[in-house]
């Protein structure tokens, strides 16, 4: 299995100290400790978690709560930039494509085209075919040296600022079965007969622009589910993070609310499942990494992290009680994007039944 080599390692953290010479500690008190020992890290590992956790202190979460009221990340390409500066876009690419060749557990660690210089997004969704893809209406007919795309796509993430694009349509609407008459194209921005639409005001992920994207006759030349996971154990980790400071500090009756059994129990359930979570998405990507690709597993893990990520929001929101009803603490901002999980990409029903039809495959 791949993993960075201590010599590359090194250089990620010289490149951050050259953008920021003050480190943040990770275990500082007011942040929940992750426990090494349970989750079979190398050290290069842990120093690219470290780096990463730096940098977004640095660079992003003093910013989180303006860029989540205005639905605006004003500095997004210098942001973007700088994680390419850092090594940290592209990871699972190889290095002659401009990547690190780092392996899938990198990625995950890493969450997040490799430099930075542009901005990318990848469009399956339409109005009308979200998590039933296939039958997308977007169609790409061969004239000459080109391919001419007519339709639409929406819920696109990165849509209304991405440069380059992975664009799936359908070239035989005929196909025998409708997955097999689907190709992906790469549009840039300026290609004749494409545009892209407002961005959409969501509920949450709101520094993330989403929008339409339009196709008329646009001329292209003829040349994700276990890593998206990350992406809410992150807010997982957050909300532990907040939610366990708070009940240690916060006094009722003369004692820290901590002490109360029914936050207790929200706070021992809240742990429970991060360490879960953490355990079965590394177990994954290492798979992946081994060449075992299990569809089976890498729905259910995107599936449980998500659910979890909700739910424990939740309880973040009722352990800070009239507080976590207020937008001056993040926890509100946590659950409206811990929902997108549940939805984007595939809904918990859907992972539902690829995991069940799975199962049933297994017996017959």
């Amino acid at each position: 299995m791949k993993i960075y080599t201590h010599k590359f390692a090194r250089s990620l953290l010289q490149n951050f100290s050259r953008l920021n010479n003050k480190f943040h500690v990770r275990y500082s008190s007011q942040y929940y400790k992750i426990d090494d020992n349970l989750f079979g890290l190398n050290e290069e590992q842990k120093e690219l978690r470290q780096l990463v956790f730096n940098f977004a202190q640095k660079e992003l979460a003093p910013k989180a709560a303006e860029i989540d009221k205005k639905n605006n990340f004003d500095e997004l390409r210098e942001f973007w930039k700088k994680l390419g500066q850092l090594g940290l876009l592209g990871i699972t690419v190889k290095p002659e494509y401009g990547g690190t060749g780092g392996t899938y557990l990198d990625h995950i660690i890493a969450i997040e085209l490799c430099s930075g210089e542009h901005i990318g997004a990848l469009a399956m969704s339409e109005s009308t075919s979200g998590s039933d893809v296939v039958s997308m209406k977007l169609r790409a007919e061969k004239k000459g040296d080109y391919y001419i795309l007519n339709g639409h796509k929406f819920w696109i993430t990165n849509g209304p600022d991405a440069d380059v694009l992975v664009v799936y349509a359908k070239t035989n609407p005929n196909a025998a079965k409708p997955q097999h008459g689907v190709t992906a194209f790469i549009v840039e921005r300026g290609f004749e007969g494409f545009d892209t639409g407002e961005k959409l005001d969501k509920l949450g992920m709101r520094g993330s622009n989403t929008g339409e994207l339009v196709f008329e006759d646009c001329k292209v030349p003829d040349l994700e589910r276990a890593t998206l996971a990350a992406g809410p154990l992150g807010i997982l980790q957050a909300c532990c993070d907040v939610a366990f400071d708070y009940a240690h500090t916060r006094k009722q009756f003369g004692k820290r609310i901590a002490e109360f059994q029914l936050i207790q129990e929200k706070i021992a359930n809240m742990y429970t499942n991060l360490s879960a979570c953490r355990n079965y998405l590394y177990s994954v990507a290492r798979c992946c990494d081994a060449g075992h690709i299990s569809g089976k597993d890498c729905a259910a893990v995107i599936l449980y992290i998500a659910e979890c990520a909700t739910n424990a929001a939740l309880d973040a929101i009722q352990i800070l009680g009239g507080n976590g009803y207020v937008n001056d603490y993040p926890t509100g901002r946590f659950l409206r994007d811990a929902k997108l999980y549940e939805i984007g990409a595939g809904t918990s029903e859907i992972r539902r039944m690829v995991i069940s039809k799975a199962i049933s495959q297994e017996y017959s």
